[in-house]
C-alpha cells in the first residue's frame, strides 16, 4: 500500500497547537470549578482555580497572538483565507460524507492537499472558532480580570452580568468545538494517523 505524506504543519503551528490545546484544558477544568464554587465547596480551592485560570488566559492569550501573525505572515494563512465557491452544496457534501458516508467506506469528498488542508465544515467552524469564538473568549476574560474597567450597563443590563455571561457561553461553544475536534481528528485512515501529523508534520494517505 503506497503512502502519500505532505508537509503541512510547520514546527511554530505544532508548538502552537500544542500550548493552545494544553491551556484551554486547564481553562475548562479551572473554569468549572470556578463556575461550580458554593461556600467552601470547590472542585479546586478557589484561590488555585483563579491563580491558574488567570495564568493559564494569560499565556493562551500571547499563544493566540503568534497564531493571528504567524497566519499573516504565513502560508498557513491562505487556508483561512480562501473560501470554495458554491460553498452550501459541499458544507452538505461534507455533512453527509461524515453521517454516512464514511461509515459506508466511500472516498473522502474533499481529500487533502498541500493547497486544500481543511475541508468546507473544517474551514467554517475553524475560522468563526479562531477569529469570533476567541476574540470575543479573550476579550470577556480581560474585562473579567479588570471589572472596574466595565461599564456599569450594557445593553441595559449589568455590564459585569454581560461580560460574565458572554465569557461562560463563548467558553462552552468552544469546549463542544473541541470535543468534535477530538472526535475528527480519529476519522484518519488509522484512529491516531492525524495526531501523528501534529508530531512529525506530515500528513499521511495510505492509497
Amino acid at each position: 500500500m503506497a503512502t502519500t505524506r505532505i508537509y503541512l504543519y510547520p514546527k511554530w503551528i505544532r508548538l502552537w497547537h500544542v500550548i493552545n490545546a494544553l491551556m484551554f484544558l486547564m481553562l475548562i477544568a479551572t473554569g468549572i470549578s470556578l463556575h461550580y464554587t458554593t461556600g467552601e465547596t470547590s472542585l479546586i480551592p478557589f484561590q488555585i482555580s483563579i491563580g491558574i485560570h488567570n495564568v493559564c488566559a494569560i499565556i493562551l492569550t500571547i499563544n493566540y497572538g503568534v497564531f493571528v501573525i504567524g497566519n499573516m505572515f504565513s502560508g498557513n494563512g491562505t487556508y483561512y483565507r480562501k473560501w470554495r465557491k458554491n460553498l452550501w452544496p459541499k458544507l452538505w457534501k461534507q455533512f453527509h460524507f461524515y453521517a454516512i458516508g464514511i461509515f459506508k467506506g466511500d472516498p473522502h469528498p474533499f481529500p487533502i492537499t498541500k493547497k486544500q488542508k481543511f475541508n468546507p465544515l473544517q474551514k467554517v467552524s475553524y475560522v468563526f472558532a479562531m477569529y469570533l469564538g476567541m476574540p470575543l473568549l479573550i476579550v470577556s476574560g480581560i474585562a473579567l480580570m479588570f471589572p472596574e474597567k466595565i461599564s456599569n450597563t450594557i445593553f441595559k443590563i449589568s455590564g459585569l452580568l454581560f461580560y460574565d455571561v458572554l465569557h461562560i457561553v463563548v467558553g462552552f461553544v468552544l469546549s463542544i468545538f473541541l470535543v468534535i475536534h477530538l472526535y475528527t481528528c480519529t476519522l484518519g485512515d488509522k484512529p491516531g494517523t492525524l495526531f501523528k501529523s501534529m508530531v512529525n508534520g506530515y500528513h499521511e494517505e495510505h492509497e
